[in-house]
């Protein structure tokens, strides 16, 4: 049905590059003219509670929701609720800050039917002219819409917008059963392409699955299987090579707390889950050097990089660089000879996430920390210097043809949210005439809500959790 789509027969000039010829029949409006601008308004990441009012934070804006919010994923209580911006359904949430030019104005329409608040460095859209509201949240965050708010973005470490800039944001309004006909078919088109990316992250499931069971049997029991056991005196660990010592964390690393101070010009690092640790991406046109490193971390080769918020899910890993790092981070120094990229891998396996997340502090997962007095209490095993780097070298090598499978696999999902970028975008600019097929649609139930189709390893981000790769 997607391949039989057809323009529309007669178009005219919107007068804007970025969005070309719209249908004849339809209108292209600014903003300002469909509903007015509200600053919101909230309190501090204190207020948050597990279970409470929901309320939607402009960070989640652009890590979170894509084009709708149909559920919170943060709360707050009631009591503190007064002091938040309360919003409605139908209205337009942007993010009024971000770091990259991406997350400027990034935004999605809330669709919760009940009681909500946004936090500070929000700006709220409120319709005050019948619009149907889902298909807002496409029009105002597809591709040409998102390229007229990174215009607007000012600052230079942290970006910022204001209501005054998008009020003239442009895009093109069908009317509103029009509007009702490109949601349906974009909620039913969204539905199976989220199904075939359920499908291939099945597959990649299955590959890390037998990856984490090569790894995990490597670097708890070593590779000859004939070598004497022993018990490792730690029940969650079990038995352990013979000539292998168990020590703690803290007897092995100690905190690197060397400020960077004048070491301008240094790698600003980051760890990203999914490949370990990494010049800073966002940073590669500026040749990934930190223009202001006051107050950061002095990172060297061998060191360990340990995101304290995000441990328990995987975000450890060694340094192959030089460099420096948030101050977010922990740095873990090696106090013996060893080879880090041993417990780089050992620290990622279910075994110790189970322990980063058990001895973490927070009163939610996504507030969980995990402090070096505590870290440093878990033991570890320390084979002879030489088996942990066999170690290594066997997973690398064993797991070469998964590593590829699993990375042909992520092509092809990247691929297919690239393509429902752009049928959204020709969808709601009217390149495509959707009424036709629209009508033909069974009447199924709620959509799968199309940020499905964008999960956090879409563009790699920083602390992204899957399984590791070497």
């Amino acid at each position: 049905m997607i391949t039989d789509l057809k323009p529309y027969e007669k178009y005219k000039e919107s007068g804007l590059p970025w969005i070309g010829k719209v249908p004849a029949h339809w209108e292209v409006r600014q903003a300002r003219h469909i509903g007015r601008f509200i600053k919101g308004v909230g309190g501090t990441k204190d207020d948050a509670v597990p279970v409470g009012v929901p309320c939607v934070r402009y960070g989640e804006l652009y890590t979170t929701f894509s084009y709708f919010i149909r559920t919170s994923k943060a709360f707050i209580r009631a009591d503190r609720a007064t002091d938040y911006m309360p919003i409605q359904y139908g209205d337009v949430l942007f993010a009024a800050s971000g770091e990259k030019i991406e997350e400027i104005g990034k935004s999605a329409v809330n669709l919760m039917e009940v009681t909500a608040v946004c936090g500070g460095d929000v700006i709220v859209l409120r319709p005050s002219i019948p619009v149907h509201g889902p298909f807002l949240g496409y029009a105002l965050d597809c591709r040409s819409a998102t390229i007229q708010k990174a215009t607007m973005g000012r600052g230079t470490t942290i970006k910022h917008i204001y209501p005054g800039e998008l009020k003239s944001l442009l895009f093109p309004l069908p009317t509103l059963a029009e509007q009702e006909a490109v949601v349906r078919f974009l909620d039913w088109a969204s539905k199976r392409l989220v199904r075939a990316i359920r499908a291939k992250r099945k597959v990649i499931a299955l590959l890390n699955e037998q990856k984490q069971t090569i790894i995990h049997r490597a670097v708890t029991r070593g590779l000859d299987p004939s070598v004497p056991l022993k018990p490792s005196g730690i029940p969650w660990l079990g038995d352990i090579p013979k000539h292998w010592d168990v020590e703690r964390i803290k007897n092995i690393f100690r905190l690197r707390t060397q400020k960077s101070g004048l070491a301008h010009g240094k790698e600003l690092l980051s760890i990203y889950t999914h490949i370990g640790v990494r010049p800073r991406k966002d940073l590669a046109q500026k040749g990934n050097k930190a223009s202001s490193t006051d107050n950061y971390w002095i990172v060297q080769k061998g060191d360990l990089i340990v995101n304290k918020l995000l441990a328990w899910m995987g975000a450890v890993g060694s340094s192959h660089y030089d460099g420096v790092t948030s101050p977010a981070y922990d740095i873990l120094m090696p106090i013996r000879p060893l080879f880090s990229d041993y417990y780089h891998y050992l620290f990622r396996t279910k075994l110790y996430l189970q322990q980063f997340k058990a001895r973490s502090r927070g009163i939610m997962d996504m507030r969980l920390r995990l402090y070096f007095d505590q870290l440093g209490q878990i033991p570890a095993p320390v084979p002879p210097v030489s088996e942990q780097q066999a170690i290594v070298e066997f997973y690398i090598e064993s797991t070469a043809d998964l590593r590829a499978a699993i990375s042909r696999l992520e092509r092809e999902i990247d691929l297919l949210r690239e393509y429902h970028t752009r049928l959204v975008a020709d969808v709601v600019t009217g390149k495509l005439d959707v009424r036709e097929a629209a009508a033909k649609l069974p009447v199924e139930g709620q959509a799968i809500e199309p940020g499905e189709l964008v999960e956090d390893d879409s563009e790699m981000i920083e602390d992204e959790i899957t399984e590791p790769v070497a």
